[in-house]
């Protein structure tokens, strides 16, 4: 075994006379080099790997997990780990998604057309509502919360895990979105759980009520809905709205929000998410503000890029040149300048984390200005902002669309971008 590999015990596998001790190598399927960096998981533990690829596990369970940034995920028996002479490959994959809602995703039109870009080779992936911006739980979940607390109103997904394996059939990578303490239903529901301003609930500019960060029970319900889909077979699962609140109104929550406390309160998620989250080998994101690329504090929300990074698979920025109002260092006038504003945020936040580029997977603009001049993001804006992320080096991008619109981003048909 080479100096530096992997090894992981599980001595109550080995008391229940499984194999005893198995050594490999997490090898690129296509060019047969070393993975580094790679992640085993075996039982409840994860373990990463170092850069030469290694791994000796010692009283292992019949079932092994692999996954890598860059790579589809792999499931690798010990009988057939024996038969390869220890090598894993993994297949190198770079996800293209486009966003579907609560109700994109069981509408036939939207799912048709969003199909109709991936059977073109525009897109590769979907990231889909599991639970959305209003709470909604399209799926039949068996979180007893999910039904006391109301959202779980429609149905749009019928089968979960019927829907994902019939995506995965087609070779399509699954983003499971949820949106994590925007919340209104489970606020209403549960006014004890909620943000408050003075005697009533805090709505944001939308009308919506939101969930305390700081309350243990908010945070295991989400956490049990996205343990739902991760055992129903999505690749990743990504949570989004992982913040507090955006307002300057003075909010009343269980513990008293200091800059420490939101960050200890959002980091604290994340690793409880990754822990429970851990026998079922998927990948961890979380969305955050573009801003949180520049800002050195929590951006008023709790979002502090190295107190996250460390608890996900993927970062994902959200890009829009729409939301840099401000501006960046350099480039006054955002929309004008789609490229720099995601190539250079994206080299802010490699600069300050280091590591791989594929740590991150940016959401970019596809929908028309709302903050300058209301001009459309056209197939060229959408473009500009793609080639920015595949120039940084990114693990793919994904376009947000709250309509679910994507004929006007040039993707159908055109297979110039990869």
């Amino acid at each position: 075994m080479a100096m530096g590999a992997l090894t992981i015990s599980f001595v109550a596998a080995a008391a229940l006379g499984q194999t005893s001790s198995l050594e490999g190598r997490l090898i690129d399927a296509v060019t047969g080099t070393p993975i580094a960096d790679g992640i085993v998981t075996a039982g409840n533990r994860e373990m990463r790997l170092g850069p030469s690829g290694t791994f000796q596990i010692r009283g292992a369970p019949r079932k092994i997990l692999f996954r890598a940034l860059g790579y589809r995920r792999a499931t690798i028996f010990a009988t057939d780990l024996t038969n390869t002479h220890g090598l894993v490959k993994l297949a190198p994959f770079t996800p293209k998604g486009l966003y579907l809602s609560v109700y994109g995703v069981g509408s036939p039109k939207l799912m048709g057309r969003a199909m109709a870009i991936i059977n073109s080779g525009g897109a590769n992936a979907l990231v889909i509502d599991l639970k959305g911006d209003r709470g909604i739980i399209p799926f039949p979940s068996t979180v007893p919360l999910a039904v006391s607390a109301g959202a779980r109103k429609i149905t749009t997904i019928p089968d979960l895990a019927a829907l994902i394996q019939r995506l995965h059939g087609s070779g399509i990578y699954v983003i499971a979105r949820m949106v994590v303490f925007k919340d209104d239903p489970l606020a209403k529901a549960r006014p004890d759980l909620a943000i408050r301003r003075g005697t009533e609930l805090f709505r944001d500019r939308e009308g919506l009520a939101w969930t305390d960060p700081f309350e243990p029970e908010v945070r295991a319900y989400n956490i049990d809905l996205a343990v739902e889909a991760a055992r129903a077979g999505a690749d990743e699962i990504q949570f989004d709205y992982l913040r507090f609140p955006d307002s300057s109104a003075r909010l009343i929550l269980s513990q008293p929000a200091t800059q420490a406390n939101r960050v200890a309160a959002i980091t604290r998620f994340l690793a409880e998410a990754r822990q429970r989250l851990v026998p079922y080998n998927v990948f961890v994101a979380a969305d955050i503000f573009g801003y949180v690329c520049w800002n050195l504090d929590d951006t008023g929300i709790g979002q502090r890029l190295e107190d996250m990074a460390p608890h996900v698979d993927y970062l994902s920025p959200m890009l829009y040149p729409s939301g840099y109002k401000f501006g960046i260092p350099g480039v006054k006038n955002p929309i004008a300048n789609s490229y720099a504003i995601v190539r250079r945020s994206l080299t802010e936040a490699r600069r300050r984390l280091g590591g791989s580029p594929r740590r991150f997977r940016p959401w970019l603009q596809a929908f028309k200005d709302y903050a300058f001049d209301h001009r459309p993001f056209d197939a060229h804006e959408v473009e500009l902002q793609i080639r920015a992320s595949q120039d940084f080096g990114s693990d793919g991008w994904m376009l947000w669309n709250a309509n679910n619109a994507y004929s006007d981003a040039g993707l159908v048909g055109k297979e110039a971008i990869h």
